[in-house]
C-alpha cells in the first residue's frame, strides 16, 4: 500500500484499541477507543464516540506526525505507536532506531538522519523497541499477550505497506 491516508491508518489503529475500558489493572485507566481521561481530562470518556476520538487522533497524533514523518509505510506505525504509548515514546523509539538521542523530539537532524538510512531497517528497528518496551513494562504479564498480538500485526501492515 502506498500512499497510506488517515481513515486507513486510523481503522488499523481504532480495530487495535476497541470500546470502553475502565479495567484498574490497566495503565491507561479510563479509555474509550483508546483515549484516555488521564491524557484528556475534559473529555467524557464513557460517551465518546468513535468520530470523536477520530478528531482527537487527526488533531493530536495524525497531523503532527504527517507533517514530519515522509514515509509511508512508517506513519501508520509511528501513529500507532503514539496512540499506545504516547508521541514522545514513539518518537524515541524511531531516534533509537536510527541510533541517535532520543529526546522524543522529531526535528530537522531526525529527519536528516532518517533519510540516510535504509527505510526498511529503520521499519523493523523502530518494531523492535516497541518489542523491548513492552517487555519492560509491569503490566506485560496482564497486557502482553494482546501487545504482542497487536505488534505482529503491525508487521503485517508493515510488510503490506512496504
Amino acid at each position: 500500500m502506498s500512499g497510506i491516508d488517515f481513515e486507513s491508518a486510523i481503522d488499523r489503529v481504532l480495530s487495535h484499541e476497541g470500546g470502553y475500558v475502565n479495567n484498574p489493572a490497566d495503565p491507561g485507566g479510563e479509555t474509550q477507543w483508546g483515549i484516555s481521561k488521564r491524557s484528556y481530562p475534559d473529555v467524557d470518556i464513557k460517551t465518546l464516540t468513535r468520530d470523536g476520538a477520530k478528531k482527537l487522533y487527526r488533531r493530536d497524533f495524525w497531523d503532527p506526525v504527517a507533517s514530519q514523518i515522509h514515509d509511508d509505510a512508517l506513519m501508520y506505525q509511528v501513529l500507532d505507536a503514539a496512540v499506545n504509548h504516547g508521541m514522545g515514546n514513539s518518537v524515541r523509539f524511531i531516534q533509537r532506531a536510527l541510533g541517535l538521542a532520543d529526546d522524543g523530539h522529531w526535528g530537522p537532524h531526525s529527519q536528516e538522519v532518517f533519510k540516510s538510512q535504509d527505510p526498511k531497517d529503520v521499519h523493523l528497528l523502530f518494531l523492535a523497541e516497541r518489542f523491548e518496551f513492552w517487555a519492560k513494562l509491569k503490566a506485560f504479564d496482564t497486557f502482553g499477550r494482546g501487545w504482542v498480538r497487536r505488534g505482529a500485526t503491525n508487521m503485517r501492515y508493515l510488510a503490506q505497506d512496504n
